[in-house]
């Protein structure tokens, strides 16, 4: 191995490690993200529960909107630094190493195991009934009550029509 391969590794195997930190960090951001969003809709729910502005109860919807998205956009993060570690990183540095084996062998590895398809099915729904069922729910209750305010009910189908796009795009990404 030439000095310039073994600079070429050790710039790849940097790379390595700092995506692996990124990906941890975004991992944890987004798994505390159904946290907060437990915790957002149990707040929103006993204010409007609790005070003479039931239709506080719209804030709910944005809420998950907002949390939703952020855990899809990180959830696709991660994905795609597992993609481009098993794919890009792995390859070129197996190039500069002549090492003919898998590299990173746990990015394939911890995909391959028989319950996969089942953990992924179940994080799915656990997604859609966190950050989707929820705030239909909250619609449905504001639009079970009577509703004095064309505006409200404007922005409560605009809520509904951005669930129906966020739940689209959490099912689109968990075919993947």
């Amino acid at each position: 191995m030439t000095d310039r391969d073994r600079s070429t590794s050790a710039l790849l195997l940097a790379e390595y490690a700092q995506i692996k930190d990124e990906q941890r960090a975004r991992i944890g951001f987004r798994d505390n993200l159904l946290y907060v969003t437990l915790a957002a809709v149990t707040a929103v729910a006993a204010v409007a529960a609790q005070t003479d502005y039931p239709q506080l109860i719209l804030a709910l919807p944005v809420v998950c909107l907002v949390l939703g998205w952020t855990h899809l956009v990180n959830d696709e993060k991660i994905s795609a630094i597992g993609r481009y570690v098993r794919t890009e990183l792995a390859s070129r540095l197996a190039e500069v190493t002549n090492v003919e084996e898998p590299l990173f062998g746990w990015e394939i590895y911890h995909r391959s195991d028989d319950r996969r398809i089942s953990r992924k099915a179940t994080q799915t729904v656990v997604d859609l009934v966190a950050f989707l069922v929820t705030p239909f729910a909250a619609l449905i209750t504001f639009w079970c009550h009577s509703v004095d305010s064309a505006l409200l009910v404007a922005v409560s189908i605009l809520e509904a029509a951005g669930l129906v796009v966020l739940g689209v795009l959490f099912l689109q990404y968990a075919e993947r």
